[in-house]
């Protein structure tokens, strides 16, 4: 029998397994002796067992011994069982790793699924022209948009360990003598111990700057660097592949909300914002000054050697007037005499000070007059790739680093003009105004040049800070570039008055004007963000009457007929179940899409997506893969949030691999080719289908979380809701307004809540029923098969089923459950769910034609068969510590400790079931 790579490669990952899990029982016997080592091997055995067999005894006596545990011994039990689970997690992205190593060091003829190699192949095999590569490289597009929504429970300084261990087990793939390995092995001990000695749970909850600040991070470490490299090596392979050298864009950017997204969090102000922007230009003036420096270095060339061009000569001459600064000691070595004066600019950029660069543009056209001058020496067809990478980081992050978006509530809008309103005599109870009324008035405002707002005027201290966030957007790009903010977005936009409000106040602050004759100035992208089902369907008929507005239209050419629309998968999965949420999504987009283009708008859709499978959560290419064809030449835009951060963007290979299937996705999707033969686009029938499937679903979801009495009391008691809001693993309130109604109460703790409970409700619940239901009406079970088989949107509906289905767990569901008071109710609920998870289960091995679920991705299914003995027991622990917090009062004296412990249990099973939130 022959061994494969990839075979090898899953050996080599439980050898890591086996090699952590040595390393951290020696440091258990340490820390804790014999009897935390005993317990805890005891305890993994067991849970171990209990997978295999499935017996009720050896369930019975995991929970034995886990009600035997002292209190102290218990705490160290919890940690040593997390920790373990964040051990697995390093090897596993060390077996990434690993994987890309493998393909790459095989023949040129095997490449590696999803790599940016496989996508330029592809365009060769379907005899994609060079013209057709120029259209294709003009529609490129992918924004990834950091966000700072509260699902990441593990603290950066743990973060950071884990970083160090994973680069020591890299090491130890290329360490061969026997000195090397002890030495490793020495290192990841102390690692292991650090860990185990570090607090693993944040006192406080962290502060919005606090927040930006761990934000900056994955720039300053990862993506500063890895973002340059994709362009690059996209570059090249299609110079090798086509012979012909493109002037590839800068396709692939990442924006942030972190400090400017306000909906819900009073803690973001005008001066957060303004503070967070000022941060990220320091990060990045302190990365070019790096680069240069590297730079200078290495461009060690001496013009009685080359020859340069007079163009760099002279901006020399004229650089060291302005500075009077000479730079560089050797008058001859000119690029070290260039690139000095160039850092004395850019320190005097850090201090404001006119003698600094005005611009980015200004510090990327003298990087170009160096690599003009070059060409005149250096071989054309090798690139210095450090001089093209500092280039593209230039035209990457400008002065402002990323894009920040800037998000509020449409009510908050609303609240501030109606007492604007009021103020100045245009209307009295604006709020009450039908629709019509208040987009008539909002048109009269927008075509009237004069202001509204007096300097002298006073308002309320929320209407003010309303205002003053306008004029802070007006400021900072004033200050930092017009990149620094682009995007205003509106939550809960019902109306057309929703986005022609941010218009009136961006007006009041400068951002847009109409001129006497006509000439509409427009400095701000206004986003509408649709987030409930009602939302979805009704979103397509208000874009419709926004472009039918003259004065809107005007708005757009003068953002170049670019409308940016944002799809809440969060809410909308909350509102109306995964199915039906991502089906009205999907056709949302291709009904808004057909709207656009018939008015000659481009549009750019922003998908709002969380890390969980219940707020559209997956790997990045298969969200891409799950949209309308038609939409993703329009630019795609995704969140990226909380553990997702962590998990793709913490270690240089993973985030490359991340984003290169990304990449090689949308070469591909764009152009509508697929390796597996599929088909970008459904037919009327499959449309048909899915739309009956939807509307059971719906039905069977709303019977359940909308109209079943005792679900909101099931909900609260049967998961560890309350305690999560203990966590303080964010800046932002869990439900707006501090309101306890279902209706405010935001989706991430919803979503949080179910996976801890491994109930996974919001990714799973009701898509069993709509299948038998269509099935019942129709038994076209072919035409679902072939739907799995050849429509994306199908496909990575089902395998996100499957993915949920696995992680999830009825037994451990069964131990949450019975933490109800009311037996009645938990029974009633707790049935339902178990027999909609069997039917969900059955139907979708059925039309996937496999034995068991994931057998299609054995590497996730091992992934997940490695961790339930892991997981299994601190779930077990946790509804112990629920169960017996809530029968103490806060006064207790046992209160905080149990807390803690049911906390430390809650970042334990969020690291091993990875996508919490």
């Amino acid at each position: 029998m022959t061994t494969t790579s990839a075979d090898k490669v899953n050996v080599s990952l439980l050898k890591d397994v086996e090699y952590l899990t040595k390393i951290l029982d020696d440091v258990l016997l340490h820390e804790g002796g014999d009897t935390l080592l005993d317990t805890v091997k005891e305890i993994r055995v067991l849970s171990t067992e209990f997978r295999e067999t499935q017996d009720a005894t050896t369930q019975d006596k995991i929970k034995q011994k886990i009600n035997e545990l002292e209190p102290g011994l218990r705490k160290t039990v919890i940690r040593a069982f997390s920790i373990h689970l964040h051990l697995l997690n390093i090897a596993e992205q060390n077996y990434r790793t690993r994987r890309r190593r493998e393909y790459q060091a095989q023949d040129a003829n095997i490449i590696q699924p999803g790599s940016l190699e496989a996508g330029v192949k592809t365009l060769i095999d379907n005899n994609v022209s060079p013209d057709q590569i120029t259209d294709l490289l003009e529609k490129l597009s992918l924004e990834l948009i950091m966000t700072a929504h509260p699902t990441e429970a593990t603290r950066r300084t743990i973060l950071q360990i884990h970083k160090r261990i994973a680069r020591l087990l890299t090491q130890w793939d290329y360490s061969y003598t026997r000195y090397e390995k002890k030495m490793i092995k020495e290192r990841i001990a102390n690692e292991i111990t650090f860990l185990w000695q570090t607090q693993e749970i944040r006192q406080k909850k962290p502060s919005v700057m606090k927040e930006v600040s761990n934000g900056l991070y994955y720039f300053d470490r990862v993506l500063f660097d890895v973002l340059p490299k994709i362009h690059d090596d996209l570059e090249d392979l299609l110079f090798e592949k086509y012979n012909q050298r493109w002037n590839i864009p800068s396709f692939l950017r990442f924006g942030s909300w972190i400090g400017g997204d306000r909906d819900g969090n009073p803690n973001v102000k005008a001066t957060t914002t303004f503070e967070t922007l000022k941060r990220q230009r320091e990060l990045v003036l302190r990365k070019y000054k790096e680069a240069l420096d590297t730079l200078k270095d290495r461009l060690s060339h001496s013009d009685s050697k080359i020859e340069v061009s007079e163009a760099l000569r002279d901006s020399i001459e004229k650089d060291r007037k302005e500075l009077s600064y000479n730079g560089w000691h050797k008058d001859d070595e000119v690029y070290r005499v260039k690139l000095s004066l160039m850092l004395k600019k850019l320190e005097f950029t850090e201090k404001d000070d006119k003698r600094g660069y005005a611009k980015a543009e200004e510090l990327l056209a003298d990087l170009n007059l160096i690599r003009e001058s070059m060409k005149i020496h250096h071989p054309n067809h090798n690139p210095v790739k450090l001089l093209r990478k500092v280039i593209r980081q230039v035209d990457l992050f400008g002065f402002h680093l990323a894009s920040l978006d800037i998000r509020n509530h449409s009510g908050e809008h609303e609240s501030a003009l109606s007492e604007i309103f009021h103020k100045v005599g245009i209307a009295e109870g604006y709020k009450s105004l039908d629709e019509d009324e208040k987009v008539k008035t909002l048109i009269s405002v927008l075509e009237n040049p004069r202001p509204l707002i007096s300097i002298y005027d006073e308002f309320s201290p929320e209407t003010l800070e309303v205002i003053d966030t306008f004029r802070m957007i007006k400021r900072a790009q004033d200050t930092f570039g017009l990149r620094a903010i682009e995007v205003y977005l509106i939550s809960m936009t019902d109306n057309v008055s929703d986005l022609l409000e941010v218009l009136v106040l961006a007006k009041e602050a400068g951002l847009y004007r109409v001129y006497p004759d006509g000439k509409v100035v427009s400095r701000i992208h206004v986003a509408p963000l649709l987030e409930t089902i009602d939302d979805l369907k009704n979103g397509p008929e208000m874009i419709k009457k926004l472009f039918d507005i003259p004065l809107y239209r005007k708005h757009l050419e003068a953002r170049g007929d670019l409308q940016e629309v944002m799809l809440g998968y969060s809410d909308s999965s909350k509102d109306g179940g995964n199915i039906t949420a991502n089906w009205e999504l999907y056709q949302a987009q291709q009904e808004i899409h057909d709207i656009a283009s018939s008015y000659g708008v481009k549009l750019k859709y922003f998908h709002g997506r969380g890390g969980s499978l219940g707020r559209g959560g997956g790997p990045l290419y298969s969200s891409l893969l799950s949209q309308p064809a038609v939409t993703l030449g329009d630019g795609v835009k995704i969140t990226e949030q909380g553990e997702v951060l962590s998990s793709r963007y913490l270690l240089e290979d993973i985030a490359y691999r991340s984003l290169e299937q990304a990449t090689s996705t949308l070469l591909t999707g764009i152009m509508g080719l697929n390796d597996d033969n599929t088909n970008m686009k459904p037919s009327q029938e499959e449309v048909d289908a899915m739309s009956v499937i939807s509307e059971y679903a719906l039905k069977k979801y709303q019977s359940l979380v909308f109209e079943d009495p005792g679900f909101i009391q099931y909900f609260n008691q049967a998961t560890p809701l309350h305690e999560l809001g203990d966590l303080n693993i964010g800046s932002r309130p869990m439900k707006r307004k501090g309101s306890d109604r279902f209706e405010d109460l935001r989706a991430i703790p919803w979503v949080f809540a179910w996976t801890q409970s491994r109930q996974l409700l919001p990714a799973w619940y009701a898509a069993g029923t709509g299948f038998k239901k269509y099935l019942e009406e129709t038994g076209n079970l072919a035409l679902l098969k072939k739907m799995y088989e050849k429509w994306p949107f199908f496909n990575a509906t089902i395998n996100n089923l499957q993915m949920a289905l696995t992680k999830a767990d009825i037994q451990t569901a069964q131990e949450y459950a019975n933490m109800m008071q009311d037996e009645e109710i938990s029974s009633r609920i707790f049935n339902d769910i178990k027999e909609e998870y069997r039917q969900t289960k059955d139907i979708v091995l059925t039309i996937t034609g496999q034995e068991e679920l994931l057998d299609n991705r054995q590497n996730i299914k091992e992934s997940v068969r490695l961790r339930n003995p892991l997981v299994d027991p601190l779930n077990l622990l946790q509804v112990q510590l629920v169960s017996q917090l809530r029968n103490q009062g806060e006064e207790s004296e046992q209160y905080d400790e149990l807390l803690m412990e049911a906390l430390l249990t809650i970042n334990g099973v969020a690291a091993g079931l990875r996508n919490t939130g």
